[in-house]
């Protein structure tokens, strides 16, 4: 059959030449498909230089989708998504639910950064990702990974090669050789922002260490990570939680929901997980204190049943045309001015524009960044 995709080393890396500089400046697999973080190389400029040269362009465009098992969507969605990365042209686009395992045989150390390939099964379902991020429009890009150790969570963050950040972490703490657990998070720096993308753990309907309690610690390790931020962030992903009444198709129905009946002791724990009073509450006090605007909000005031939500249950059965707004993209308040647009691209109950997902992509697009007016001369 005809080749279509360029060919691939075993580690995963594009066969391909690089600039020296540009190898220097990352490691090895600086340009795979499932390489962790390179650091930019940094250039000091001493006296009797060359002033420092212009900022460079940063990404501008970008889109979060929850792909509910994106080796899936490959398998049978693909060519349609790609004619809307192709149209929305973004220039970076973050991924959850994956659903990718991570590389390491059966008891051994996991690398979340990159593909399992240590089995027939991983090698064929590694090949069938290659391929497709080998293909336009992705061949343009560079993927970074983080995985959990089985067919579950995951996040991907894609990004154009023309754009190189200056650092990329794996974990809230910001350091990049760790990765959280189920591997939830992703972090590039460029010069001027932060791009976090993450996939938040649902809150589940019990009180118990993997249900509310785990969303608590989460909720309470995210408002510690928007309180100590160095730069202007942009936050994505799917954050599991709808913040207020008009971010669900049916209010009374998410509020009153109950799993095999099952009542919390907790008032404000009752209810649709993600939709709860005291999820709410936390991702509010989070907005407050972080200093984050929400940005589809901030543009789209009135509630839209059509295309305002971005996960609906299934087309069958007591959730059918059941809609939530979980999808998010949240910018520092300094960056609110450079809103462009934020959309959410599926609409209706049948999920049209959800690739078939659960969830549908959601974009931003910011302006460059606005320069304040210089002083008039007093003279």
């Amino acid at each position: 059959m005809k080749r279509f995709f360029q060919p691939v080393p075993k580690d995963g890396s594009p066969a391909k030449k690089r600039p020296a500089a540009a190898a220097a400046a990352s490691a090895s697999d600086s340009d795979s498909l499932g390489g962790d973080a390179p650091a930019a190389a940094a250039c000091a400029v001493g006296e009797g230089d060359s002033p420092p040269a212009p900022r460079e362009e940063e990404p501008r465009r970008f889109v979060t989708w929850n792909a509910n098992s994106l080796l899936l969507r490959m398998k049978s969605d693909w060519p349609a998504f790609c004619q809307f990365v192709s149209r929305v042209d973004p220039d970076v686009i973050c991924v959850q639910e994956v659903r990718m395992p991570a590389a390491g045989s059966k008891g051994a150390p996991k690398n979340p950064g990159q593909l399992k390939d240590d089995t027939s099964s991983s090698r064929d379902e590694k090949q069938v990702v290659l391929r497709a991020l080998s293909s336009p429009p992705f061949k343009d890009y560079r993927v970074w990974w983080s995985l959990s150790d089985s067919k579950y969570a995951g996040t991907a963050m894609i990004i154009k090669k023309k754009f190189e950040p200056k650092k990329v972490s794996f974990n809230l703490d910001r350091t990049s050789s760790k990765h959280e657990p189920d591997g939830r998070v992703i972090i590039a720096e460029f010069e001027s922002f932060l791009l976090l993308n993450t996939y938040a753990p649902n809150n589940g309907w019990k009180e118990e260490e993997n249900s509310f309690q785990r969303r608590r610690k989460w909720d309470k390790r995210m408002l510690e990570f928007v309180q100590q931020v160095d730069k202007p962030l942009i936050w994505c992903g799917d954050l599991n939680v709808s913040h207020e009444e008009i971010d669900v198709s049916h209010p009374d129905f998410f509020s009153s929901a109950k799993l095999n009946g099952y009542i919390p002791p907790n008032k404000e724990d009752c209810g649709q997980p993600g939709f709860t009073l005291s999820e709410r509450r936390r991702f509010g006090n989070i907005l407050s204190q972080g200093k984050l605007v929400d940005a589809y909000r901030y543009l789209h005031k009135e509630k839209d049943m059509d295309c305002g939500f971005s996960w609906s249950g299934h087309p069958i059965g007591k959730y059918r045309g059941k809609r939530m707004r979980i999808d998010y993209f949240l910018v520092s308040e300094k960056l609110k001015d450079q809103i462009v647009s934020c959309d959410i691209h599926g609409r209706g109950i049948e999920l049209e524009g959800f690739y078939g997902s659960d969830h549908c992509p959601v974009s931003l697009e910011l302006s460059e960044e606005v320069e304040a007016p210089k002083p008039k001369s007093s003279n």
